[in-house]
């Protein structure tokens, strides 16, 4: 019997093993080996033709601390970040409780919310680029009806940045939205009826039942908006370029400029490897910690 036990055993074993390879494979081949090449990158030196690379250890860390154009970038995404993600999440989370609620072309709207989510992100930067021309885009023209003057939305340091973040809620509000409303669909009918019968007010069931059944999707949609906003480069390249005086130069655009405009990969992979190790803190003490009071385990 023993024998019988220990043969299913190591044939589940094996099973489960060949179910695993294609995964493992590919992220051997896509994520563990490029990190770990990048980390190795790093620890050298900038090779040219008179000074060949040279084994240099944290010397490119301590050179980037030392830069003051890395804090203004390390700078300009936390305001990014710290804006982009509540906004957007606050923006989702109510066109959801809308969308799901009983209104009239109720797929018009959830369309409608969607719609920007499925551009394209050069598409969607060269329409928003329309809108913030100086003297000929749309928003102008709206404030020349009303007196005002011309502003440079994307060429003022004071605006630019807020002018990228704009996009940016707009562009991801409704692609968030999608979860939401997918977990509000998953929410019983049972727990309205109660609460209708109870005498509890739309906002108290919203409070007490609603959002904390949706923790779990909000701590999803946190750690793909957190992801999303150290990788925006696509829209930088149409609006800004990283203008105007590095106002708008987020983490990932520098990290570009530095590898393929600036040929300094050593710095280039230095800062992705900060990256990558910051944003791996952030996600294990949201999944480890947070995931546990999100399901109230």
């Amino acid at each position: 019997m023993n024998k019988y036990a220990n043969q299913e055993r190591r044939r589940r074993a094996i099973y489960g093993y060949l179910l695993l390879t294609p995964a493992a494979v590919l992220l051997s081949l896509f994520a563990f080996y490029p990190s770990v090449a990048t980390l190795w990158s790093s620890m050298f030196s900038r090779g040219t033709r008179r000074h060949p690379t040279e084994f240099v250890g944290a010397g490119n860390y301590n050179d980037l601390f030392s830069d003051p154009t890395f804090w203004l970038v390390v700078k300009n995404n936390l305001f990014y970040a710290g804006i982009t993600i509540p906004l957007s999440m606050f923006i989702a989370l109510s066109m959801a409780l809308w969308a799901n609620s009983k209104i009239s072309a109720k797929g018009f709207v959830r369309t409608a919310y969607f719609t920007p989510t499925v551009l394209p992100m050069i598409a969607a930067a060269n329409l928003w680029l329309f809108f913030y021309t100086p003297g000929l885009g749309v928003l102008d023209q709206i404030g020349a009806l009303f007196g005002l003057p011309s502003v440079n939305w994307l060429g003022q340091p004071e605006t630019a940045l807020w002018a990228i973040i704009i996009v940016t809620v707009w562009k991801e509000s409704g692609f968030f939205m999608i979860f939401y409303l997918a977990a509000l669909q998953t929410i019983p009918t049972d727990l309205k009826e109660a609460a209708d019968l109870e005498g509890a007010s739309r906002w108290t069931y919203t409070r007490r039942i609603v959002l904390p059944l949706l923790m779990p999707t909000t701590l999803f949609i946190a750690v793909n908006a957190m992801i999303n906003s150290v990788k925006l480069i696509d829209h930088l390249f149409i609006l800004t370029k990283g203008g105007p005086s590095d106002s708008t130069k987020l983490i990932l655009y520098y990290i570009w400029e530095m590898a393929f405009a600036f040929f300094d990969a050593p710095h280039a992979a230095a800062m992705t490897i900060m990256v990558l190790l910051v944003l791996g803190i952030i996600a294990a003490v949201q999944f480890f910690y947070m995931d546990k009071r999100t399901h109230y385990q």
